[in-house]
Formats: C-alpha cells, sequence, structure tokens
C-alpha cells in the first residue's frame, strides 16, 4: 500500500523515525515534506498536497504530524475525499460497537468512518505509541458498511 506522509517542524522528527518503521513493514511511502527541519515552516503547505494524493489515490493512505496534529487534521480535512483523525495519545475509555467488540479511536476512525489520513501530535505521544497508533491504523480496514458508507458519501457530496 502506497502511505503518503507530511508534517511541520514539530513533527519532522517523528516523520523521520516513522517513514522507515512503515517502509518495514512492506509499505511504499512518498513524503511529501519538508525535507529540512525549518521552524519557520507551515503546515497546509505540506499537509494539504499530501491530503490532495491521499484523495485522489484510491487504497492509499496518510499520516500526517505536527505538535498536537489538530491542525494538520483542519487543514487536511479541507480537501474533498480526506478525512483525517487525530491522535495524540490513548482514550481513558475503550469504545465498543454494537456487536460489544472493543474498538480503540483508531479502529473505530477506520472502520466506521473511513478515516484515510492519520494525524499524530507528535508532542503527544512517546516514539513507541506513535509506531503502534500507526501500525493499528494500517492494519484496520474500513467495514464497508452501507451505514458508514452513505454517512461518507454525504460527507464527500
Amino acid at each position: 500500500m502506497r502511505i503518503y506522509f507530511a508534517s511541520d517542524h514539530a513533527g519532522f522528527k517523528l516523520k523521520s523515525i516513522l517513514i522507515p518503521f512503515v517502509q518495514s513493514l512492506g509499505h511504499e511511502i512518498e513524503d511529501c515534506g519538508p525535507t529540512a527541519l525549518d521552524d519557520g515552516d507551515d503546515f497546509p503547505d505540506y499537509v494539504i498536497p499530501c491530503a490532495q494524493k491521499v484523495a485522489h489515490d484510491t487504497g492509499s493512505l496518510g499520516i500526517v504530524i505536527g505538535a498536537s496534529g489538530q491542525g494538520e487534521a483542519i487543514a487536511a480535512n479541507r480537501v474533498k475525499g480526506a478525512r483525517a483523525a487525530v491522535y495524540y495519545g490513548d482514550a481513558p475509555i475503550s469504545q465498543t460497537d454494537e456487536s460489544g467488540n472493543i474498538l480503540n479511536l483508531i479502529q473505530s476512525a477506520r472502520a466506521h468512518n473511513g478515516a484515510n489520513i492519520l494525524s499524530i501530535g507528535a508532542r503527544f505521544v512517546t516514539e513507541a505509541a506513535a509506531k503502534n497508533a500507526v501500525d493499528v491504523f494500517l492494519a484496520t480496514p474500513f467495514s464497508g458498511d452501507e451505514r458508514h458508507s452513505r454517512r461518507i458519501a454525504k460527507l464527500d457530496a
């Protein structure tokens, strides 16, 4: 699977750790930038092109990284077809689906909302937690349930 990455200065170090990790899982990556640390950069310059690529490359996913991940998700979600979910640590309470299965936030975002971009808050997670989040994100498929597909279609209308 092709995975697109983008960050800003606050997420640059974590991005440089996650790219080889994702490659080790057998995925093809494309780094949408930045390619060098610049404390004055602006995340929309990298995140929006990343989200556009994800939205137009069926079956691909994206990982964007910033200080909190919030701004990055906001920027990505302005692109039609991009659905970014923010991760800055595990929730204190697990969610259960209608069958009683426990889902974490990332699994729920992927399975129920068809999230195709994971936005990570680099200043809120450890390297290990970020790797685990990425692993779960990449391994969790969209459920394809009619009700979830119907809702996503309304978002993309």
